[in-house]
């Protein structure tokens, strides 16, 4: 048995489980389902004994991380990132339409963000990991966790609905001005509210509607689900609409705007955004001033 990486636990002041402390406490393991395949495999030990996603972390605890049989050498993507905000324990990054923010797949953003993140000075520092999710068709703010701490506090602000996540659309049909989508999804309420900023017609589209979109919970898909199931699919999408309803070589029209949330460590206010694409201008021109009238 060969060790690849070695952990203290930072001290808590509440147990958690170790299936939510472990996440990206290891260079090679960076999400949560990579975390529990090494469990599974016996490759993590606590305390010299073989570890498990129900084992409570208090702090002090020594955790290890042992070869494989047949090690892979891994290598990071050449993927240049803008980094809206960054400090010592947390980061927004801009994620492209595109590419996926993590899995199996060797060109993620979580794959990337070593290379271009400064890393923390904190003694719970650890390889940094994505902690909300943006579907693999949608552009936007994305916010990323730098330390152990870091990780389980964001994560606790989204649980709490602390941040507020701002989205811009554009859905075809004609719509009215406004309104809030109370619709359950995968068993879950789900809820989003809605404005139109502005329409024009259109031959093809009936019309086009540049929307705002607030999210007021995180269910996969939801944006893109819940303007489908009024009929209003979102300009793009194959999956939750009339497949015959895009524009060819243009993707998805939903773009993640901002984030506005309480720093968990400093106290601030966090306000990140990031413009919509190009493709958002060419339509509604006017977006520019409209957006910074909202």
């Amino acid at each position: 048995m060969q060790i690849l990486e070695t952990h203290t636990a930072i001290k808590q002041e509440n147990p958690i489980r170790f299936q939510e402390y472990g996440v990206a406490i290891f260079k090679t393991i960076t999400t949560k389902s990579a975390l529990k395949k090494a469990i599974k495999k016996g490759l993590i030990f606590i305390d010299d004994t073989i570890a498990t996603t129900s084992k409570y972390i208090k702090g002090g605890e020594k955790i290890v991380l042992i070869e494989t049989e047949k090690p892979a050498s891994f290598k990071r993507p050449k993927l240049k990132l803008e980094v809206l905000f960054e400090d010592d324990f947390l980061a927004i990054v801009y994620k492209p339409a595109g590419i996926l923010v993590s899995g199996n797949k060797f060109l993620t953003i979580a794959n990337a963000l070593q290379q271009n993140l400064k890393k923390s000075n904190q003694l719970d520092a650890v390889t940094p990991h994505p902690v909300h999710r943006l579907d693999y068709a949608t552009s936007g703010a994305l916010l990323i966790g730098k330390t152990s701490k870091a990780i389980q506090q964001l994560g606790e602000i989204f649980k709490k609905k602390e941040i507020t996540k701002t989205y811009f659309a554009i859905t075809t049909g004609k719509l009215c001005i406004g309104g809030a989508i109370n619709l359950s999804l995968y068993g879950k309420k789900a809820s989003t509210e809605f404005s139109v900023l502005s329409s024009l017609t259109s031959k093809r589209f009936t019309n086009l509607n540049l929307v705002k979109l607030l999210p007021k919970t995180g269910r996969k898909h939801q944006l893109r689900k819940h303007m489908a199931s009024i009929g209003h699919q979102i300009l793009g999408d194959k999956i939750y609409g009339d497949s015959n309803l895009i524009l060819n070589g243009k993707g998805l029209y939903l773009h993640a705007f901002s984030l506005d949330f309480k720093h968990p460590f400093t106290g601030k206010h966090i306000s990140v955004s990031k413009m919509v694409p190009k493709k958002f201008i060419k339509i509604f021109p006017e977006f520019l001033a409209l957006s910074n009238s909202k």
